[in-house]
C-alpha cells in the first residue's frame, strides 16, 4: 500500500482529471478538497518530488513535472 495519506491521494486524483474549464477545476478543488487553488497547487507541487506520489500516479506526476519545467 502507498505511504501517501488519503489527502495526498485525493489531491492527485483531482489533478488526474480533465476539466472543461479552469472554473470547473477550481470548483472541484474547493468542493472535494476544501482548499483554495493556491493551497491546492502548493500541495500538489510538493507531491511532484515525492517518490511515493510517483509510484501512486506516475502519469500525473510526470505530466506535472513536465509542466513545471516549461
Amino acid at each position: 500500500m502507498s505511504g501517501l495519506s488519503a489527502t495526498d491521494r485525493a489531491l492527485l486524483d483531482v489533478a488526474r482529471r480533465q476539466y472543461r474549464s479552469p472554473n470547473a477545476h477550481a470548483d472541484a478543488v474547493r468542493d472535494e478538497l476544501g482548499l483554495s487553488l493556491t493551497e491546492y497547487f502548493h500541495r500538489v507541487n510538493q507531491l511532484v518530488d515525492d517518490p511515493e506520489a510517483l509510484a501512486y500516479s506516475p502519469i500525473v506526476i510526470n505530466r506535472l513535472r513536465r509542466s513545471r519545467r516549461a
